[in-house]
């Protein structure tokens, strides 16, 4: 049989499965168990599956997973995010939008505090939104502010998306954190420039945050900064090793997650109930990625093995089209399926067949890892999967319908956009950092 036949079996037999309800994760190791049964009988066969499986669960790298989400768990529970939350509020002062302003500056503070998208857009959801709402602000402005704010979480580092792409890829997972934080600050700034445009438009979106401590002089409000303090020195130490080269992605992830640990005795939120609860759903969190992951790898190894991933790539490289062109063709297909697979499905399917065309074709794929950690947070707002608005309509008010969020993310999909091609069309926004490093 052909390589294109079996190409085509491979992609029928993961949609036929996903379509009967079978996990992603059985899903994909029950192709590529088929698939290499097929082709090298059953003891071979079994011994492949087990070979690929085996070499991505001895990655030093990958540990620094359940570290980060260990630290975004204990974060979560120790009040943290409320604290800073009505610190950067009070700070903002009176203007109008400053609450949303105020939600997305707080978000790139959690997300480089976790790394983790769904615990953020919770918390946010459970912090910011009822604010927001209480104050009378729009309905829709305010859903899509905590879902793309919260969805900052994939590209700004400590990203987990990173992490694996990094491993995917075999490319350095600081350069990609180096790499991928002005991106997510241009993301922020966007979104920040759509709330004041919008609320300069239309006044009645957002109403003044009108408190006695917001009318304070300046200086008078900088002792409400305490809550800013703890996390600036998580983050610091956290990032901080990593750049300065003092210890590795891993190491800085243990230091995190020892972090956090204090940082909860330190607010006395510390105790046994609460560390429990963390690492129960720790070992939920990473107990599915790691199904995921193994499925995927399983898969792509065993494409790759019988030739699969050179027939992709030939494809690829072979397009009469500029160098430009093919990433943007990339770009389409990680779109695609981000409409009916987890994205760690995609990351692993797609990331060792496109990093070596990215590298063929002259470019750096640090950078396209930038890229596909922002085509990702497309993918976590966009309709009908987008994960981001299932996680808020878990703990939004009874009255917001799952359609009034895909309605109130759209916006900022096309935001997402606009700053995915400027990435694209304009690299140094992601490597000037990484290059500075050097």
């Amino acid at each position: 049989m052909g390589i294109e036949f079996i190409t085509l079996l491979i992609v029928l037999s993961l949609l036929a499965l996903m379509a009967l309800g079978v996990p992603l994760g059985v899903t994909t190791l029950t192709v590529s168990l088929g698939t290499a049964l097929l082709y090298f009988g059953e003891r071979a066969g079994f011994f492949i599956v087990a070979a690929n499986v085996g070499e991505v669960l001895h990655k030093y790298e990958l540990i620094a997973v359940p570290f980060f989400v260990f630290m975004a768990n204990v974060l979560e529970r120790s009040g943290i995010a409320k604290t800073l939350f009505d610190s950067m509020a009070i700070m903002g002062g009176r203007f109008r939008g400053s609450v949303g302003v105020q939600t997305c500056i707080v978000a790139v503070v959690l997300a480089a505090m976790s790394g983790i998208m769904g615990g953020e857009i919770v918390m946010l959801g459970l912090i910011a939104l009822p604010q927001m709402l209480r104050l009378g602000y729009d309905k829709k402005l305010s859903i899509g502010i905590i879902c793309a704010a919260g969805a900052l979480a994939t590209l700004i580092p400590p990203s987990v998306v990173l992490i694996i792409y990094g491993l995917a890829a075999q490319v350095s997972i600081t350069k990609l954190f180096a790499a991928s934080a002005g991106p997510g600050v241009l993301l922020a700034a966007l979104y920040i420039g759509y709330i004041l445009l919008r609320v300069r438009l239309n006044p009645s979106m957002a109403p003044i945050y009108d408190i006695p401590e917001t009318g304070l002089p300046f200086m008078q409000r900088l002792k409400f900064m305490k809550g800013v303090i703890l996390p600036a020195i998580l983050i610091g130490s956290v990032l901080g090793v990593i750049y300065s080269g003092i210890a590795t992605v891993t190491e800085a992830a243990a230091i995190g997650a020892v972090g956090a640990v204090v940082i909860a005795g330190i607010r006395k939120e510390l105790s046994w109930r609460m560390l429990r609860d963390s690492m129960r759903q720790t070992v939920l969190t990473v107990g599915s990625i790691i199904w995921l992951v193994l499925g995927a790898v399983s898969l792509i190894g065993i494409y790759n093995r019988i030739g699969g991933g050179e027939f992709l790539r030939g494809v690829l490289t072979g397009l009469d089209v500029a160098p430009i062109v093919v990433i943007i063709v990339m770009m389409l297909i990680v779109m695609v399926l981000g409409t009916f697979l987890e994205w760690i499905a995609i990351l692993f399917i797609t990331v060792p067949i496109f990093a070596p065309v990215v590298v063929a074709l002259g470019y750096d794929p640090v950078w396209f890892g930038v890229l596909f950690a922002m085509n990702i947070q497309i993918y976590y707002l966009s309709p009908p999967f987008g994960p981001a608005c299932f996680f808020l309509k878990s703990v939004a008010p009874k009255e917001i319908e799952l359609q009034d969020i895909f309605l109130a993310v759209l916006p900022f999909i096309g935001l997402q956009a606009v700053g995915l091609l400027l990435v694209l069309f304009i690299p140094d926004l992601a490597l000037w950092l990484p290059s500075m490093l050097n």
